[in-house]
């Protein structure tokens, strides 16, 4: 079996989440659907799991962050700039709040930070590994 991610998110409104990660490019994956929770589909080993706060309950008794805090930021690559510009502008135009952090233009790497509509933190980064392989420092033999 290979490996895969499943990221678990509580969410105030299940309908407005859903309707947020497919305006990203998720796409929701109906056997894993019901009116408690959501598998919204990043890729072959990458999901989304959108749970109303009853539901993430039911898992954990630990306490749902509040919205303005973050204990993890979430990254997601991509093949371009344009198209980390384009993942952040649809997470704004779906209510994500825009570059929560400075943006990172380091020349090889580029990124910008948004939250969803509940305030989990997600990065997308895109890398130009043959430019970064360039500015280390050579192996010690």
């Amino acid at each position: 079996m290979s490996r895969m991610l499943f990221a678990s998110l509580p969410v105030t409104d299940l309908k407005a989440s859903i309707a947020f990660y497919e305006g990203l490019g998720f796409t929701n994956n109906a056997q894993f659907t019901d009116e408690t929770a959501t598998c919204m589909v990043w890729s072959e080993s990458v999901f989304v799991m959108v749970l109303t706060h009853e539901k993430w309950r039911s898992f954990t008794t630990r306490p749902i962050p509040p919205p303005t805090s973050s204990e993890l930021m979430l990254a997601l690559t991509f093949d371009s700039r344009a198209e980390v510009d384009a993942f952040h502008d649809a997470a704004v135009r779906g209510g994500g709040t825009p570059d929560v952090n400075p943006i990172g233009d380091y020349g090889f790497m580029y990124s910008r930070s948004t939250t969803d509509l509940d305030g989990h933190l997600w990065e997308a980064v895109w890398m130009d590994m043959e430019a970064m392989a360039a500015q280390q420092p050579p192996a010690a033999a």
